[in-house]
């Protein structure tokens, strides 16, 4: 584990600020996610036939979400990194983040790799399958490139604007990048162009607010969708699979992750109390993108810079799908041991190798999990067969909730870590957030409200410019437009 840098100091007055009345537990979101939850798998059971029906509630929802994902990404990443003044402190940033988000997905998948072969849940099934059933994951991976020619492939988008059409993170972290690089260079001329990216940026969260109001429903429709289609289909040889999944999942993230927080100095039962409701707004709808603009402004209000924040975010979403890469090493095995299928160690590990690549930039693809994983059998048809995907077809639903939960934990502690790695972390504001999360009053900070806010502290000034980017002629000794919000900006009270 890397040596952590020294946190950035807390604001004066940190610690002074006035209680926040504490809201009836009506008035919070994840209250009535539950209920959307729980009135879903009610549903779901009682009449299965009409539940079946209801995905596009959750459908809808997501898309709702999707729709500013891409802007709001643009607009962060552009403004996080133009903010920090100096290209040199971007670049150490994201090498520091992909060091770290490749070491944890390696971790990922030699875990699940680990736990399937010591569980083998697929030995002695001798399980046979209808290849129709995975027609559709079967049709999508002939038209997806493979391996590292896929990957940078996907990277690059036909034009500016067809990665925000198609909606790619990949495409639109990119083109972030290389504007942010533009406007820093510019210097003091591209101030204003950062403080309209900022300005949109907000616009899109008070959109996200707004869109929010229907996680519950939204909610509801996926758990009864999945309850009603699938309720029943579980309930046999693939249940203990199903089992050994979610028990690595599980295991990643108490051991693994649990170790990494307490190496960075926070409890991760207390961040898993932080995001609370992203979390189960994830386990209803089945997706993380559908909280993404949430995750960020949360960190940024936990006391991580806002340039660490709207690098680190964006980029896990594309390289840190821990869940993900746990399902692909369990799900390629799984179907090895079901047909019968003997693979060696040595395979074994190569697969790890393969799906280290193939992994990163799943959030890209349709379907993501089971599509992927299908790409990654490809190459090692001659083993394993392809069509051996139609084992899991069925399931992964259910798959999909553990994936999502997994992937969205992992992003909050990386986050959390990147903060403390790199110095820019408030470390006193986070200890008070994680103590006492209704400190973070998210329908403040989603409008921007003006008396959400309070004024920045003098020691976290410098760290909004740097002071070569003053003597270059490359900035101005501060973020331009005030990108760089200090954390003591968005405690919301």
């Amino acid at each position: 584990m890397p040596s952590f840098g020294r946190a950035a100091a807390a604001g004066p007055g940190a610690d002074k600020a006035p209680a926040r009345p504490k809201k009836p537990i009506y008035r919070h979101l994840y209250f009535w996610v539950l209920v959307g939850i729980t009135l879903g798998i009610a549903v779901g059971l009682l009449f299965p036939a009409q539940a079946a029906g209801m995905r596009w509630l959750a459908d809808l929802f997501i898309a709702l979400v999707k729709v500013v994902i891409a802007p709001t990404i643009f607009c962060t990443v552009a403004v996080g990194i133009a903010g920090m003044g100096n290209l040199a402190k971007a670049g150490g940033l994201a090498l520091r983040t992909m060091v770290y988000f490749t070491a944890t997905t390696i971790i990922a998948l030699a875990l699940g790799l680990i736990t399937v072969n010591i569980m083998r849940p697929g030995v002695g099934l001798n399980m046979s399958f209808d290849e129709a059933d995975a027609a559709d994951t079967l049709a999508a991976v002939e038209g997806t490139e493979s391996g590292v020619s896929g990957f940078l492939t996907q990277i690059i988008p036909e034009s500016f604007f067809s990665a925000f059409v198609d909606g790619q993170l990949l495409q639109v972290l990119l083109l972030a990048i290389l504007v942010a690089c533009a406007l820093t260079m510019l210097g003091r001329r591209g101030e204003p162009a950062v403080r309209a990216l900022d300005t949109m940026a907000h616009i899109m969260f008070g959109v996200i607010k707004i869109v929010m109001y229907t996680a519950p429903v939204g909610a509801f429709g996926g758990m009864a969708f999945t309850i009603g289609e699938h309720g029943s289909a579980v309930l046999g040889s693939l249940a203990y699979f199903m089992l050994s999944f979610y028990v690595t999942c599980v295991v990643f993230i108490v051991v693994v992750l649990g170790l990494i927080c307490r190496l960075a100095g926070f409890s991760l039962f207390k961040m898993v109390r932080l995001i609370r409701d992203e979390l189960l707004i994830v386990l209803g709808t089945s997706s993380s993108e559908s909280v993404l603009p949430r995750m960020m402004v949360k960190m940024e209000a936990a006391g991580v810079r806002k340039s660490t924040v709207g690098l680190t975010i964006p980029t896990g979403y594309s390289f840190n799908l821990d869940g993900t890469a746990i399902y692909m090493a369990m799900g390629a095995i799984f179907i090895a041991q079901a047909t019968g299928a003997e693979i060696s160690i040595w395979t074994q590990i190569g697969l790890l190798v393969f799906m280290v690549i193939s992994s990163n930039g799943a959030a890209g693809v349709s379907g993501a999990g089971l599509v992927t994983l299908a790409a990654s059998l490809a190459a090692f048809g001659d083993i394993i067969p392809l069509a051996g995907i139609a084992l899991i077809v069925g399931i992964d639903r259910f798959m999909s909730e553990a994936r999502a939960l997994t992937n969205l934990t992992g992003n909050a502690v990386g986050t959390l870590v990147m903060g403390r790695w790199t110095g820019t972390l408030d470390r006193e504001r986070l200890r008070e957030v994680l103590d006492n999360p209704n400190t973070i009053d998210m329908d403040a900070l989603m409008s921007y409200e003006e008396d959400a806010t309070a004024a920045p502290s003098p020691e976290e000034a410098p760290a909004t410019g740097t002071a070569d980017a003053a003597s270059d002629g490359t900035g101005t000794g501060e973020a331009p437009g005030g990108g760089d919000r200090t954390p003591a900006e968005v405690r919301g009270g």
